[in-house]
C-alpha cells in the first residue's frame, strides 16, 4: 500500500513552492512594547531551475501583535532574481508556475512569486504580488533573468 502512495506523495512535495531562507532583517521603527517594525530579506532558489536565486525583501509589522504573530504585514516588498550558477531551462518548462508563497497575515493574505517563461527572449520573469483573498491588492514587483 505504501509503495502505491509514495509516487503520489513525491509528486505533491515536488509541486510545493520553494521555501525561503531568511538572510537578515533591518529595524525600521523601534517599538517600546513588542517586536520592532522591520524589513527582512529572504532568498529562495527556483525549484525547477538550479542556478537561479531570488531575493525578496518584505516589511514586517512589529508591536505586540507582530511579536505574537497576529499582525497583518503591509503589502510592501521588492524582488530581485539573479543567475547564481549554471542555469539550464528544462525541455518541458511550464509557461507559468508559482515558485514561492508565504502568508503575510493570519488569514486571507499572502505574497506569491510566479515565474513566467518568455521563450522568444529566453528570459525568466518573476512576478511578486500581494494577494488578499477578500479585496485583492495591486501591489507587485518584477525581476527578470536572461538565460544564455
Amino acid at each position: 500500500m505504501f509503495l502505491r502512495i509514495l509516487p503520489l506523495l513525491c509528486a505533491v512535495l515536488l509541486a510545493v513552492p520553494a521555501l525561503a531562507e531568511e538572510i537578515d532583517c533591518v529595524t525600521t521603527e523601534w517599538k517600546l512594547l513588542g517586536a520592532n517594525h522591520k524589513v527582512c530579506v529572504y532568498a529562495f532558489e527556483d525549484p525547477d531551475i538550479p542556478g537561479v536565486t531570488c531575493y525578496l525583501s518584505q516589511a514586517r509589522t512589529g508591536g505586540i501583535s507582530g511579536a505574537v504573530g497576529v499582525a497583518e504585514d503591509p503589502s510592501e516588498f521588492s524582488i530581485d532574481c539573479r543567475q547564481t550558477g549554471t542555469a539550464a531551462i528544462p525541455d518541458k518548462l511550464p509557461k507559468t508556475r508559482k515558485v514561492f508563497s508565504e502568508g503575510t497575515s493570519v488569514l486571507f493574505k499572502d505574497t506569491t512569486v510566479t515565474r513566467m517563461w518568455d521563450a522568444k527572449r529566453k528570459a525568466l520573469i518573476y512576478l511578486a504580488i500581494s494577494r488578499k483573498i477578500i479585496a485583492g491588492s495591486p501591489k507587485n514587483a518584477l525581476s527578470t533573468v536572461v538565460v544564455h
